[in-house]
């Protein structure tokens, strides 16, 4: 059995799935409030905010819980370098 956790081109599915369905669109490229130069603080503030919209969308409860446990697989690290190249393109032209 091999132990390779890759999923579509990401280290696993965890961080796919939170970039498919929270950071895949320009909006939050827009978004000037973030850390986009140092990483270290941009993986940080993308944990702080996915956190922030399950608690702000999903009630207490064992369906919570699960989605919180859920973000401790994703690769925040891998994220916010994704996440700063396509900022750095979209910006390139500005």
């Amino acid at each position: 059995m091999s132990n390779d956790k890759t999923y579509n081109g990401w280290s696993n599915y965890e961080t796919w799935r939170v970039n498919l369905e929270i950071f895949d669109d320009s909006y939050f490229l827009e978004n000037d409030g973030y850390s986009w130069n140092d990483t270290y603080d941009l993986k940080n503030e993308l944990c702080e905010y996915v956190e922030e919209i399950i608690e702000n969308s999903a009630p207490e409860g064992l369906a919570r819980d699960y989605a919180l446990a859920f973000l401790q697989d994703v690769n925040w690290y891998e994220l916010a370098e994704h996440l700063q190249q396509d900022y750095a393109n979209l910006h390139a032209d500005a």
